[in-house]
């Protein structure tokens, strides 16, 4: 499988869900730009969105959209127990959570890296944002991860999320059950060697 990425873009969702998987891959950097890959690939004719992630299978498949590639994933490896089995409620439960990340968070944080964005829309999209983080805070508290004890593909994508919050300068002080969460999911192995790989600290967003 081949993963087409930007450093720092909710394809690190799906960097981490592979990694945790143990699953054989490759990584290829898409430019946000030119919509090339690193190996001068049209990236356009791969994935016609222009987005990532977009997951290239070992048969040609090309499948798209964060929460998709991250239950496929997961579905792959059950015994890693990345996410509960098929038509359980907790696999509900997992996919509310990856749809309220997917909804809230990825969509609400995204115009925020726009350097143009009106002073008023800013502070009402901050506002809003500082709602839903207090929401994860009442959320996690008491536990370890979203589904409670087991670390699923939910808390990758959501730490992708917080990721973003860290770097648009949100303080996670006033919340500290979702900071603690932050860096326990950023100490796990899987996620440090993604990061590292990734040179996280581009500022590309998709």
């Amino acid at each position: 499988m081949k993963l087409f990425y930007m450093p720092g873009a909710s394809s690190l969702t799906a960097h981490i869900a592979l990694r945790e998987a143990g699953l054989d891959f490759t990584i290829e950097k898409v430019d946000s730009r030119t919509k090339k890959t690193e190996h001068g690939e049209d990236y356009l004719a791969i994935n016609p969105k222009g987005k990532v992630p977009a997951l290239l299978l070992d048969d040609g498949t090309v499948l798209t959209e964060v929460v998709a590639i991250v239950q496929y994933l997961a579905d792959q490896v059950p015994d890693r127990h990345l996410i509960p089995p098929a038509g359980t409620l907790s696999r509900y439960q997992a996919m509310e959570w990856l749809n309220y990340v997917a909804s809230e968070l990825h969509k609400g944080l995204s115009p925020l890296f726009d350097k143009q964005l009106p002073p008023d829309y800013r502070q009402q999209t901050e506002e809003q944002m500082e709602g839903k983080l207090l929401y994860l805070e009442r959320e996690l508290a008491g536990q370890d991860y979203l589904l409670g004890s087991r670390f699923s593909v939910a808390d990758a994508y959501l730490f992708t999320m917080l990721t973003w919050a860290d770097r648009l300068g949100f303080d996670l002080s006033y919340t500290p059950s979702v900071a603690q969460f932050y860096q326990r999911i950023k100490s796990r192995p899987t996620v440090a060697a993604a990061l590292q790989a990734e040179r996280a600290e581009s500022q590309a967003v998709e």
